[in-house]
């Protein structure tokens, strides 16, 4: 049974905490102690790849990253900005004395210039200094003692990326772990309140295995790639409608400039959460999800077509960029009706 693993994973999880987090930021407090016998190896400005301040550094461009996506997280709902009832004690305990990711963060921004990578490998520089948390409606630290929900949501990413240094972390996994760490962490089984860290993060680490592809950049074009799944809106766009596929060719509007967000967030920013929850429900709950994730994109043109048909090439692209229909149910019927008559 599932859940008799649940407790050996927990296990690992509080491990990984301990390696990546807490015993990195021991060495680091440590290495301000006694600055004389600082080596070359223990210098931050040891060129060698290999040196552990270099993977500190490097660390801390992904981590910045990841904090500020994060803070931005549904920023229409105050539950991520709230206090979890269960704080990491690991972390929060008062005894320890080590640099925990809050404080990398605010010494690191004090320092040096935020670096934000996105998915197409493009590297954003911009000063901290210019912009506070407030003024770009970020959400802001707790008091000590206290964790914000999306605090424990920067750990889960910052841990991930560092077991999984190919990919590391992309702009939109935070789209991806919201809804997760959102349904444990709510649940009515204070069990599942009290484990939603380390439970999302396995759940995150499956769910990331099947659609890691769409955030690698290398993979775009190949047939796992998020391009290929692009194009497989279209193809079965032009099965189901074929009119309302070469309405959308004649105006030349790509499935790029809408699908793509649609495919690789699955849907999570099109809606609000509780409906992609909805959503999510019925995708996992099918063996060919993805398959079926396609065809929920197609049910979302289809019900809109005589908007689009009538449309002009601008008015066509706000409905897909912002798109109209909030009635999940309607959209997961026309789906199951499209699936159905294959």
């Amino acid at each position: 049974m599932l859940s008799a693993s649940f407790p050996s994973l927990r296990e690992l999880y509080s491990q990984f905490l301990k390696e990546m987090i807490i015993q990195p930021g021991i060495a680091k407090a440590n290495l301000g102690v006694s600055r004389e016998d600082v080596t070359l190896e223990d210098h931050p400005l040891n060129p060698n790849p290999d040196s552990r301040w270099n993977t500190y550094f490097k660390d801390n461009e992904v981590l910045l990253q990841i904090d500020k996506d994060v803070r931005r997280l549904y920023p229409d709902m105050a539950f991520f900005q709230r206090p979890t009832d269960y704080p990491c004690l690991l972390i929060l305990d008062p005894q320890n004395e080590f640099e925990t990711l809050r404080k990398r963060v605010e010494q690191t921004t004090l320092k040096s210039q935020t670096v934000a990578r996105n998915r197409s490998g493009v590297t954003n520089v911009s000063s901290p200094l210019k912009s506070s948390p407030n003024s770009l409606g970020e959400y802001e630290v707790l008091p000590n003692g206290c964790e914000a929900h999306w605090e424990v949501v920067e750990r889960i990413l910052f841990i991930y990326a560092k077991l999984n240094p190919g990919i590391a972390y992309v702009q939109g996994m935070n789209e991806i772990v919201g809804p997760l760490y959102y349904t444990f962490a709510t649940d009515p089984n204070s069990e599942w309140k009290e484990h939603a860290e380390a439970d999302t993060f396995f759940c995150f680490t499956n769910l990331m295995a099947e659609i890691r592809d769409n955030f690698i950049k290398s993979l775009d074009d190949s047939q796992c790639g998020i391009t290929y799944k692009m194009e497989k809106v279209y193809s079965t766009l032009k099965e189901k409608d074929v009119e309302l596929y070469l309405k959308l060719q004649e105006q030349n509007i790509k499935p790029q400039f809408f699908a793509f967000r649609w495919l690789t967030l699955l849907l999570s920013q099109e809606f609000l959460l509780p409906d992609v929850i909805r959503i999510w429900d019925s995708l996992f709950a099918d063996d060919k999800r993805f398959d079926f994730l396609l065809l929920v994109c197609c049910a979302m043109l289809t019900l809109i077509r005589d908007q689009l048909l009538e449309g002009d090439f601008t008015l066509n692209m706000r409905l897909l960029q912002d798109y109209p229909i909030s009635d999940v149910h309607l959209i997961l019927k026309k789906a199951k009706e499209l699936q159905d008559s294959k």
